[in-house]
C-alpha cells in the first residue's frame, strides 16, 4: 500500500525523474513558462520554489547548492540576479 508516500513515480527509475525534472527546471528558468502536464508541473513546483527559497539566501553556499540542480552557471546568475529578487517581498 501506497499511503502517505509523497511524490509521483511518472513510470521513470529515480535518475531519469531527477534528470527529467532538472531539465524542466532550467527551462521554466529560461523561458518563464513552459507547457507540461499537470501532475508533472505540480511536482516541478517543488523543486522550482527550493530554487527560488535558495535565490533569496543570495550567498556562495546557496548559489553552489542551486549549481547542483541547475548545473549551469547561467542559469545559476539569472536566478540570482533576475529571476530571485522578484520574490523578495513575498512570504514563504
Amino acid at each position: 500500500m501506497r499511503h502517505r508516500k509523497s511524490g509521483r513515480k511518472f513510470n521513470r527509475s529515480s535518475s531519469h525523474r531527477i534528470a527529467m525534472f532538472r531539465n524542466m527546471a532550467r527551462a521554466l528558468l529560461t523561458y518563464e513558462a513552459i507547457r507540461t502536464t499537470e501532475a508533472k508541473a505540480k511536482d516541478l513546483r517543488s523543486v522550482v520554489d527550493k530554487l527560488i527559497t535558495l535565490a533569496l539566501r543570495d550567498d556562495l553556499h546557496a548559489r553552489r547548492d542551486a549549481y547542483k540542480v541547475l548545473n549551469n552557471h547561467q542559469m545559476v546568475q539569472k536566478l540570482f540576479t533576475d529571476i530571485g529578487p522578484r520574490y523578495a517581498g513575498g512570504k514563504g
